[in-house]
């Protein structure tokens, strides 16, 4: 019987396979390869969005004729940790490159393609523009913490348009309703870009149209005139009279505002502190101020002053510290200001300073309802200062008052000479991969990446494209000598922490004869806590398989088998059983485990030889190695799961009578879109329907085909083992 119902399961598959629906847009891209973008009009596109999953596929043919031949591609975007840029690997398959990544969390990413380390392309079929950056694109994944990014409908908002003056350009929003012929000027906003950026910058990074439109509509905030220039410092004399000549503003400075982003609220501060008076109203989105700003008149900033509001990203953000610094200075100074607090989720980038852009605004001009920060925003209470370079081994993880967890990894010395360097990690969403770039720190490189949530994570140094290991630390895994594990402690990482010394089961090894293999081989063999080979009654067995490229080493180094079995015990969850993980890289794995797994298990353990004592259970390969066994040995295990798996094809062979009668449990368990095997093993439970035969589906467990996933699987499965009947 199933535990899911066939119209929930219907629904779930169809929103799977709305991903193919997205709505195709093609245009022209530019390029900074040698060899032309091929016309884009008969290309599919590049990138398909549906229910925040980001799916790319990118033809061969235009990868080589926009790169040359290169060996590795990636997606170069803000996917990372608090929105930071990472790179997502795409992979060859067919004549594709190919990837997806997600549930994204709502919001506006930006992304292009980079071949080599040095080739970069922008997504020939994707029509939208960054005039700062040729080479990105964007595309929006709606949700709730995205509303106000979102549009407006056709009619409600302001207007936006792009105006010369002497020496460079502005986009300039005005509101809803604007009237040049009103009686009282409008208020003035001066919104400046981060460095490198221009005039183009807040709206096709920053979404400010959207952010102004919602707000008018919702009324909050008043009606103002928001003036987008190209510079960084104070607004040119030649733009300030383009726009008092064009637009019915206000040229006081108690009704004029100045704010920007990065190295433009640098700039804001800067003139708030040395030029009292411009503007009453300033705010700085991440600025780097030096040194703690500038000496100022104390007096006079806070007489002409109405706001100087502060905002930082997390500790990624490199005005994180220099915030710390310009705070304790303002208040030594006695200079009233506000501050927003630290943004937990994002850095120094523009999902930061969207929320920024939101938060000040309907502080400008009229008096604000509160002064405080926004909600969920912690203190910043000190500076982040990771060990100095060398000095401690890594990683070395820190954590905020709120309970975030940041990493800081670095290479060691002989990489000084690299020319790019990322770190390959398990922290997008779900648990899939992407790579963060580290900057170098003297003849090292390091990255601080966070937040991350407690759970168990791994990774490796990518240095000019070659897999390296971080020699500092000293975990290991056998089938994958690059990587290196930590764990970040809490409560929803509990069942994989170690349990107190003493307290959990047995972990030994187990040699046995593999007649398949012709060798001697290992297994790894967890026995509960005050196992009593004397005892009565046999225990339980459970047998659990890997994955391919694996053996089976990889369920305790990678799996955490071990912890997720000791707490489980220790909850009372678990049936006292004995669990088997022995090697599966064998053809015929119903043989392996009849001749020699089960045989030598059995003269070593007190375990019980009867089906309905026994269970078998496995991942990916060990997933449909188990449904093979499944199928040539019907109920000689009565306890079955599969993870991430299932038949390739229509099933043959099947007895569905003698499985129904034989098993007591088949649970299945996949991933979400990203597992690559998810449509094989939801095709595999439309074919066990035709069959008749029983199961439950497990619902989809939210990550890739990875660690993640299968590590909630065992959580999951494990309880449910011999609970029925006389077992």
């Amino acid at each position: 019987m199933t535990t899911e119902s066939r119209p929930e399961r219907r629904t779930r598959r169809f929103c799977t396979r709305r991903i193919g629906a997205a709505v195709v847009t093609v245009a022209v891209g530019v390029a900074t390869a040698a060899a032309p973008v091929r016309p884009a009009a008969a290309a599919a596109p590049w990138l398909t969005v549906s229910d925040g999953f980001a799916s790319f596929a990118v033809p061969a043919d235009d990868i080589r004729d926009t790169m040359g031949n290169v060996t590795a591609v990636v997606v170069e975007g803000n996917f990372g940790p608090s929105f930071n840029l990472s790179e997502l690997g795409l992979v060859r398959s067919g004549d594709a490159w190919t990837s997806r990544i997600g549930p994204l969390p709502a919001g506006l990413y930006h992304y292009r393609l980079r071949g080599d380390d040095t080739k970069i392309v922008k997504d020939a079929t994707n029509p939208t523009a960054v005039t700062s950056e040729p080479t990105w694109s964007t595309f929006l994944v709606p949700g709730d913490s995205a509303r106000l990014i979102a549009d407006v409908p056709p009619g409600r908002g302001g207007a936006l348009q792009t105006i010369a003056y002497p020496g460079g350009s502005a986009t300039v929003w005005t509101p809803p309703g604007y009237d040049a012929d009103r009686r009282r000027p409008y208020p003035v906003l001066y919104l400046q870009p981060g460095e490198g950026g221009g005039h183009a910058d807040w709206t096709e990074l920053g979404r400010a149209g959207q952010i102004l439109d919602n707000l008018s509509i919702q009324r909050l905030m008043e009606p103002m005139v928001v003036v987008m220039g190209d510079r960084t410092d104070v607004p040119a004399l030649p733009l300030v009279r383009t726009v008092h000549s064009r637009f019915h503003v206000a040229r006081d400075g108690g009704h004029r505002a100045i704010a920007g982003a990065s190295a433009g609220g640098a700039s804001a501060v800067r003139t708030a502190l040395t030029r009292p008076g411009e503007f009453a109203w300033a705010g700085s989105f991440g600025g780097v101020v030096p040194g703690g700003g500038p000496r100022v008149n104390a007096e006079a900033v806070n007489t002409s002053t109405r706001l100087l509001r502060l905002y930082t990203g997390n500790r990624t953000d490199p005005a994180y510290n220099p915030t710390y610094r310009l705070l304790l200075a303002l208040g030594k100074a006695h200079v009233r200001h506000e501050f927003d607090g630290v943004n937990p989720d994002a850095g120094h980038n523009w999902k930061a300073w969207q929320e920024n852009l939101a938060d000040f605004v309907p502080r400008l001009f009229r008096a604000a309802p509160g002064h405080g920060p926004s909600a969920g925003h912690p203190p910043l209470r000190h500076e982040f200062t990771p060990p100095a370079p060398g000095t401690t081994p890594t990683p070395w993880l820190s954590r905020e008052a709120n309970g975030d967890t940041f990493v800081t990894v670095e290479t060691g010395t002989e990489f000084a000479g690299a020319q790019h360097v990322t770190l390959w990690g398990n922290w997008a969403p779900g648990g899939s991969w992407v790579n963060v770039p580290l900057t170098r720190a003297g003849d090292r490189w390091r990255v601080t990446v966070g937040p991350l949530k407690p759970w168990f994570y791994y990774y490796k140094f990518i240095v000019d494209r070659v897999s390296h290991k971080d020699t500092s630390n000293p975990s290991s895994v056998t089938t994958e000598p690059t990587w290196s594990t930590f764990l970040v402690p809490g409560k929803r990482a509990r069942l994989l922490a170690d349990v107190p010394a003493g307290r959990g089961g047995a972990l030994e090894r187990l040699t046995y004869r593999s007649t398949v293999a012709a060798e001697d081989r290992e297994a790894y063999v967890w026995t509960p806590p005050g196992y009593d080979p004397a005892r009565p009654a046999q225990y339980p067995v459970l047998y659990l398989q890997h994955g391919s490229g694996q053996n089976y080493t990889d369920w305790v180094e990678m799996g955490r088998a071990r912890q997720i079995l000791d707490n489980h015990f220790r909850d009372g969850a678990l049936v006292p059983m004995v669990v088997v993980m022995a090697n599966g890289n064998v053809p015929d794995l119903s043989r392996e485990l009849l001749e020699g797994i089960v045989p030598a298990a059995r003269a070593r353990y007190h375990i019980s030889h009867e089906p309905h004592r026994q269970a078998l259970a496995g991942l990916s390969m060990g997933g449909f190695q188990t449904l093979d066994v499944v199928r040539s040995r019907p109920g000689e295990f009565a306890w079955i799961g599969t993870f991430s798996a299932g038949v390739f094809g229509e099933p043959t062979g099947y007895d569905a009578t003698a499985i129904n009668e034989g098993t007591r449990l088949l649970r299945v368990y996949t991933g979400n879109v990203t597992d690559f095997t998810y449509p094989i093993t939801m095709a595999t439970l439309d074919a066990f329907d035709r069959l008749g035969i029983r199961y439950e589906f497990a619902g989809i467990t939210p990550g890739p085909h990875g660690w993640d996933t299968w590590q909630k699987n065992l959580i999951d499965f494990a309880p449910r083992l011999f609970r029925s009947g006389d077992s």
